[in-house]
This record gives C-alpha cells, structure tokens and sequence, in this order.
C-alpha cells in the first residue's frame, strides 16, 4: 500500500522573526496574511501539533483534526522565549553541534528525531492520508529519519514557514518533495 503525508510548516511567528527560541506564541501579522493566501486544503487524516502558532495555522487553512504531542516542537525547556544571546553560550554551541548533547530540560536533536520517527511509523500503521501541521524542526527530524540520514545533518535542511513536505510510505519512508507547492492537498 502506498501512503502518503504531507506535513506543512506553521506560518511565521514573532519568533521566527527575531530568532528566538519559540515560546507557545501565536502567529504575527505576516503568517496571518501568508495563510489567506492559501487554498482550503484535505485529507482523509488531520493532525496538528498542540502548540498554539500550528493550530492557529491549521485554522487558517480550514484543516480540522486532532493536537498530537508527537508532534510537537521540540522541547527548549528553560530556553523558551529567550533570545539566542541570552542562553548559555557552550551548552547552546554545544547542542547546536553535537545532536546527543542534553542540557537541563531541553530535548536532545536526537531525541527529537527518535520521537518524530516513531510518529512517522505509527502513522503509517494507520494507513490514512495524513497532512500534519507542525514545525520546522519536526520536519527536519522527518526527512533525517526518511533519508536514514546522520542526526548531524538535521541544522542543514531549511524549512520555511508554510512550506509543504512530502513523503510516501511503501515499506519504507521516501521523501517525495519539499517547497512551496501549496496542493488542493490530498497529501
């Protein structure tokens, strides 16, 4: 059976903006204009990331489905909210290059990519077309996970605001396309 997901990333947020770490924010200004110039989109499965900035996205879309916290931004801990520059600079450096690095409270990339990719697996056991409404991060760990690509390449996939990204599940998780193409969306 083929499978497909789409996931798509939330619209832009104050944060994205400002490269802060995200707090559970709503979207600006800007991801409400970029979200009404998109087309209503479908399928036969919706999930949506609990935080506030993807639901509001998914709103704005005319997507209904269910909050999935495994789907959820990563885990930034004490870090939430504050700008890059006010963090501890070796552990941020640290967590930045070494994806096992685990600091007090804050979700390790590779633990990240461990719970994305048991999503992606359970997903496809329930073998409905799926969009997901999530975060950049999220769908970084997705294509890590589909490429069976090394954990250190996660920091060098950009995912922009209301991109979409594709996989198809044949057996095996295949990354089928990434960018802007905004479908009708049956994933």
């Amino acid at each position: 059976m083929s499978l497909r997901v789409a996931f798509v990333s939330h619209a832009s947020t104050d944060a994205l903006r400002l490269a802060r770490i995200p707090a559970d924010e709503p979207l600006n200004e800007v991801g409400r204009r970029e979200c009404g110039r998109r087309e209503q989109m479908s399928a036969e499965r919706v999930r949506i990331a609990p935080e506030l900035r993807a639901i509001e996205t998914a709103q704005a879309l005319g997507l209904v489905g269910e909050t999935d916290a495994g789907l959820s931004e990563i885990d930034y801990g004490p870090w939430r909210g504050l700008e890059t520059d006010q963090l501890p600079p070796d552990d941020f450096m640290a967590w930045l290059t070494d994806p096992e690095f685990k600091t007090e409270g804050v979700e390790s990339i590779v633990e990240l990519i461990q719970r994305v990719s048991a999503w992606l697996f359970t997903t496809a056991a329930a073998k409905q077309h799926t969009i997901a409404v999530t975060h950049p991060a999220v769908i970084r760990a997705a294509i890590v996970t589909a490429l069976d690509a090394p954990a250190t390449a996660f920091w060098r996939i950009d995912i922009p605001p209301l991109s979409v990204t594709r996989f198809h599940y044949r057996g095996v998780w295949t990354l089928r396309s990434t960018g802007y193409d905004y479908p009708k969306l049956t994933p």
